[in-house]
């Protein structure tokens, strides 16, 4: 699909997502915890919308992408009193049918949340021009489409410089999900990140070409592993879920092996054993900020909201100081200011 012009949100929608915090991983109820979006404090009376959601051909319980997006629609229950509501399509043929039931229904709002589901959303949007929708990961500048994207780019700069000054073999995996632009944004920062610091380190790559399949995470890391790495970036929703799996095994077995988490703090759901940092992806925040706008009559359609280290789009894990040494960490902040002064331009391909 071709790119069309990029609109940068107005500021005060970017200034409202970089305030909000991010906290600790919940449940599929309503609790708020610290992972998902803690609001502003101030919960003023706005009106309250029905928003829908529809996944990628993951889960809702991915613990990545969709879990984030969902999580900031149970906030939004919580916080304003939405309703609230995910579909998961089982096939590409459910993509549309599932969109089009919010539609129908006469939600306020529909969110798509991955890149993936692009071309479904444009075509629910022309052929519902008084609908709203949302998506994640796409540049979509419809008029009555919000779309969000991350420097992704940037965040995983970042955990390739601990993995090149962590690795104590040499060799780093990364596994992807579908080889597509969003996720070789993540290799490509990766691999750069490594090669600023220990450009002798080699970095094997493996797209699993799904994901939804944890499986075929575990089979990938399996043979990354067994070639002598000893620590995997995964950027590969549910399907990444068996990188750890993996790991775990391993590491049971008396060996020493980490697994580099995407999108959430994944230490919280793995544990930090295994887990050496994560690469956050604050999806949750962009999905919370943006959905409230429409209630408040400031809805950024047509538009582009662009996150990425300046705008508190994308970081490091807050967990990561348990397992990374403070001289990398302090390596990590010295290559943070120079990709957000502009010192440093981390290429996507």
């Amino acid at each position: 699909m071709k790119k069309t012009m990029k609109t940068v949100l107005p500021l005060l929608l970017v200034f409202m997502l970089v305030l909000t915090a991010c906290g600790q991983k919940g449940t599929n109820q309503n609790a708020g915890n610290a992972n998902t979006p803690a609001g502003d404090g101030n919960q003023q009376e706005i009106k309250k919308l029905k928003v829908g959601m529809v996944t990628d051909l993951g889960s809702v319980n991915d613990k990545s992408f969709n879990q984030s997006a969902w999580e900031a629609l149970q906030q939004l229950k919580k916080d304003y009193g939405f309703e609230v509501k995910y579909l998961e399509p089982k096939t590409d043929a459910d993509v549309v049918p599932n969109l089009n039931q919010f539609v129908k229904a006469n939600y306020d709002l529909t969110w798509a949340t991955a890149y993936t589901l692009a071309d479904a959303v444009t075509q629910l949007a022309n052929e519902n021009p008084d609908s709203m929708f949302g998506i994640v990961d796409s540049d979509l500048t419809l008029p009555n489409v919000a779309s969000v994207s991350f420097k992704e780019q940037e965040g995983s700069f970042l955990v390739g410089v601990i993995a090149g000054l962590t690795t104590k073999t040499n060799k780093i995996g990364f596994v992807g999900g579908m080889e597509i632009p969003v996720i070789k944004r993540f290799e490509v920062g990766f691999r750069e990140g490594i090669k600023a610091v220990n450009p002798d380190a080699k970095l094997t790559v493996n797209y699993t070409g799904l994901f939804n399949r944890v499986d075929m995470g575990k089979s990938a890391a399996s043979t990354i592993y067994n070639d002598g790495a000893d620590i995997i970036f995964h950027a590969a929703g549910l399907t990444g879920n068996g990188v750890f799996n993996e790991a775990k095994e391993r590491n049971s077995k008396g060996g020493k092996v980490w697994v580099i988490g995407v999108d959430k703090d994944q230490s919280l759901i793995f544990g930090d054993d295994v887990t050496l940092t994560s690469m956050v992806k604050k999806v949750d925040e962009a999905v919370y900020q943006i959905s409230k706008s429409l209630a408040e009559g400031n809805f950024p359609a047509g538009q582009v909201t662009l996150m990425g280290l300046k705008e508190n789009g994308v970081d490091i894990a807050p967990t990561s100081d348990k397992n990374v040494d403070p001289e990398v960490l302090a390596k990590v902040e010295e290559y943070r200011q120079k990709i957000i002064n502009g010192e440093i331009v981390v290429p996507v391909e």
